[in-house]
């Protein structure tokens, strides 16, 4: 097998910049919470998926947390039985996690899911929350995630289809056609979607379903995806005029769409197993 060779810069940029703290995240997540079509949340779906894999005593891991905002939006249904360790590769995530969630069943840590820094077989659930496709060895982090994994337990992996949101990157380069060299679209350059991500998984786990989640994006109003797509960091976002240039495009689209602007998601996770 081979695989990409470690990306540092990659890494500092990410953990230092672009998820430094929440903000960029929050403005993001604002656009699918505000505008998706799925009345049921996502955070909640996905609680599910880990209720149902999950007993009721438990030792949790997420990697890639950020703010914390699975849990935050969970605390109500958390399994008394549930310790769990939050990580993140940014230390202003870690701070946010434990801000909002001062409860003893929780700890925190920095750490790369490259290299965690937990024992063999400790968890008996880990939750990749739409991270993996930034990880620059994915091989060397799901080799890691396994090996943290006890013997029958269960990987759950979210991640987007190859075509989600297509419409929205459309807009963007519609107004800057180079922005597709910003270094925010260079922390994806190691796909790791529904489509592919199955077969990354199967050296590493056993058992391994897709599960889909049914959603899309109706979006009436330009500022919301403005602040979205300024929340990339993109040196072409910052050129005098771009974002008139984006409201405007914004607004040609959602008349366009009789009043919405309609937008396609592909979204969903991976439920793998480690074989007992």
């Amino acid at each position: 097998m081979t695989h990409d060779a470690p990306d540092l810069p990659n890494k500092r940029y990410l953990a230092t910049q672009q998820y430094r703290d929440a903000s960029n995240l929050n403005a993001r997540a604002a656009l699918h919470i505000r505008y998706g079509t799925n009345s049921y949340p996502w955070f909640r779906w996905v609680f599910d998926q880990a209720l149902s894999v999950a007993p009721n005593e438990a030792s949790v891991l997420e990697v890639g947390a950020g703010p914390g905002g699975l849990w935050r939006e969970n605390l109500d249904r958390l399994p008394t039985g549930w310790r769990v360790t939050l990580t993140d590769l940014s230390a202003g995530m870690v701070e946010e996690q434990r801000a909002a969630l001062a409860d003893p069943r929780f700890t925190f840590a920095v750490a790369d899911v490259e290299a965690l820094p937990f024992a063999n077989a400790s968890f008996d659930l880990v939750i990749a929350n739409h991270m993996l496709y930034h990880v620059p060895d994915r091989p060397k982090a799901l080799a890691e995630l396994r090996r943290a994994l006890r013997p029958g337990g269960a990987l759950v992996a979210a991640t987007n289809g190859a075509q989600n949101i297509r419409e929205l990157d459309n807009l963007i380069h519609s107004v800057t056609p180079d922005a597709a060299s910003a270094e925010w679209r260079a922390s994806f350059r190691h796909p790791f979607t529904l489509e592919n991500g199955a077969e990354q998984l199967a050296p590493f786990f056993e058992q391994i379903e897709t599960r889909r989640y049914d959603d899309a994006l109706d979006v009436t109003e330009p500022e919301p995806l403005v602040a979205y797509i300024l929340s990339i960091d993109s040196p072409a976002f910052r050129a005098p005029g771009v974002n008139a240039a984006f409201e405007a495009r914004a607004r040609e689209l959602i008349a366009q769409g009789g009043g919405a602007f309609h937008i396609t998601k592909s979204v969903g996770l991976f439920v793998a197993r480690r074989r007992a």
